[in-house]
């Protein structure tokens, strides 16, 4: 019996799963909907996709359902973009850096120094460059339903203030992809991959010597206590997606998807809000506890630019004229 109990849970997140959920759709019963996500529930952008699903839930009367699975319940950030494409998982909220190796255009965010503000980033992401990136990830059956700000990504270290690229060589940081790796590189350090998990035990045992990350998730995992100096370049931009499977997304009638966009946008503007105001604050909590902080003056960002300027055309590069495509949109963004 225990045996069949476990069976049924796990085919409730796969096909048989996706089965039912259309059956039940198909004899008049509200359209019910899994959200998964990895973030524990007591993160922001989870209380986010929280108050979406209760939002939607209410103002569908009840013709929608969605159920959301917190904190990894479900699917991993690792295992969840597969579950979202194959239909085993209805919704996810998952970082774009996770979607890179099924949608490359994605990491023109972390490409660096394109978006010069938090303005310039909704602008962009409100506009021509979401709709780019849009139509790359519906190509793999997948419909983003909001872009969810994540805030700006930083360096920290605990060697020595980071005021000008000069003052990166000879350190080892860690980076969490290719293009952070390459800009590291860029700047005269030295790249190491590890997990978000090792940074800090990493320091502390002089593996490396610092990392690059948003000042969020910096506080969160207690980095100052093995960083001394902090140095805000915000040279790359973390974002979010929420992601429907497509054939999901097409389950739904006009009406039901005017409201699931309606209270999904909502919900992007008070996580943007929100995510600015963790930028800041949680830079300040990294001052009280004790780092350095250096920000950056814009009369010196043609200087960081100039020396990152490589990684930009590498992007280009390689991904032809959508990569071109996609850096003019991040530019046009500042400009307006």
């Amino acid at each position: 019996m225990a045996l069949a109990v476990s069976s049924m849970l796990l085919l409730s997140g796969c096909g048989l799963g996706k089965m039912a959920r259309e059956h039940q759709a198909s004899q008049g019963g509200p359209v019910e909907l899994k959200l998964a996500y990895h973030l524990p529930q007591n993160h922001y952008l989870s209380q986010g996709m929280e108050r979406f699903a209760q939002r939607v839930n209410e103002r569908s009367g009840g013709t929608i359902k969605i159920t959301t699975y917190p904190a990894g319940q479900l699917y991993t950030d690792k295992s969840m973009n597969d579950a979202i494409m194959s239909g085993g998982l209805d919704m996810g909220l998952n970082s774009t850096a996770m979607w890179t190796t099924v949608v490359p255009a994605l990491n023109v965010l972390d490409v660096p120094f394109l978006l010069n503000s938090y303005d310039a980033v909704g602008r962009a992401m409100d506009g021509s460059l979401g709709r780019t990136l849009t139509s790359e990830m519906e190509r793999k059956g997948v419909h983003p339903l909001i872009w969810v700000d994540y805030g700006y990504v930083q360096f920290c270290n605990n060697q020595r203030p980071l005021k000008e690229p000069e003052d990166f060589k000879g350190l080892q940081l860690r980076g969490y992809g290719q293009i952070p790796a390459e800009t590291i590189k860029a700047l005269g350090a030295s790249p190491v991959t590890m997990s978000s998990s090792e940074v800090y035990m990493a320091m502390q045992r002089g593996t490396i010597d610092g990392q690059t990350s948003g000042t969020t998730a910096m506080y969160q995992r207690k980095i100052y206590e093995v960083a001394k100096y902090l140095t805000m370049t915000n040279h790359a931009y973390c974002e979010f997606v929420l992601a429907l499977n497509g054939g999901s997304w097409e389950r739904l009638t006009e009406e039901q998807k005017r409201i699931v966009e309606e209270c999904a946008r909502e919900t992007r503007d008070e996580l943007r809000e929100q995510t600015r105001q963790q930028d800041r604050e949680c830079m300040e909590k990294l001052r009280a506890a004790g780092m350095e902080v250096y920000e950056i003056p814009p009369e010196d960002l043609p200087l960081w630019q100039e020396a990152t300027m490589q990684v930009r055309e590498n992007f280009i590069r390689k991904m032809g004229d959508l990569g071109r495509q996609l850096v003019d949109q991040c530019l046009a963004a500042n400009r307006n």
